[in-house]
């Protein structure tokens, strides 16, 4: 097979996917008879070919995809006019921290942000599948440390943590929160209590359409009339208690 046919292979069943797919899982077209190496130089060519297009083929943290681009948003909004999710800046800055400061338990994001964090802000990051436990710190309690996942850096359209824009050293996490594409991160969200307009409510729109089926919806919480998911209290101002630190 010579390398257009190749590249032909490779960028039909990238189309089709419904999901990322990785390089090991692209050689299976090929009876893994093709290289990484040459794998990976028919993708870097495929995605010159579609160079000016309002598609591009890029790789996040699951492997390679197509999607449109930003610039396409815009128009392709018009499909699909319902209401952008909605999230408290207490979730926001939560998912920020827990981001720049990865592996971090509770009572770190608490020490940052200067407030009690509720247990369902996390536990709504975790059924978005954005944060997980990876571990326990070794201290009395053993507490839970938190990380966020690959469909996280998916949902951003990054493949490494290290994509993740640069923090000065005088930056808190409200501008950390501020510089970060949150905007991709409402991924066919269902609305939910987190929603409901607030003076501090952070409106986010839909993620870029991806050229593929788009992946099932991740279920949402159920409704729950909490103070700190629903309006941020004015405790939630006070300086933080640190400063993030870039990852390593």
């Amino acid at each position: 097979m010579n390398t257009t046919d190749a590249r032909r292979v490779l960028e039909t069943a990238l189309i089709c996917a419904p999901q990322p797919l990785t390089v090991r899982e692209l050689s299976v077209l090929f009876d893994m008879e093709v290289t990484p190496d040459t794998l990976k130089t028919l993708l870097a060519e495929l995605q010159l070919e579609w160079t000016g297009r309002g598609v591009e083929l890029v790789q996040v943290a699951s492997g390679w995809r197509f999607q449109s681009r930003p610039e396409m948003r815009p128009y392709l909004d018009r499909l699909h006019p319902e209401k952008p999710p909605r999230y408290t800046r207490a979730t926001l800055e939560t998912l920020a921290i827990i981001a720049y400061r990865q592996p971090v338990t509770r009572g770190d994001m608490e020490d940052i942000r200067g407030v009690t964090i509720n247990s369902l802000i996390l536990k709504q990051l975790e059924d978005r599948g954005w944060v997980e436990v990876i571990g326990h710190r070794e201290t009395v309690g053993r507490p839970a440390l938190f990380a966020t996942t690959r469909q996280f850096l998916d949902d951003l359209g990054l493949s490494s943590l290290d994509q993740l824009p640069p923090l000065e050293g005088s930056e808190v996490q409200e501008s950390a929160l501020d510089r970060l594409d949150f905007e991709s991160l409402s991924v066919s969200l269902q609305p939910d209590a987190a929603e409901i307009p607030t003076a501090d409510a952070v409106e986010v729109p839909a993620i870029q359409p991806q050229a593929a089926e788009a992946s099932p919806d991740i279920p949402s919480t159920d409704p729950v009339s909490d103070p700190q998911l629903l309006e941020p209290s004015p405790e939630e101002h006070h300086e933080p208690g640190a400063k993030p630190q870039p990852p390593n």
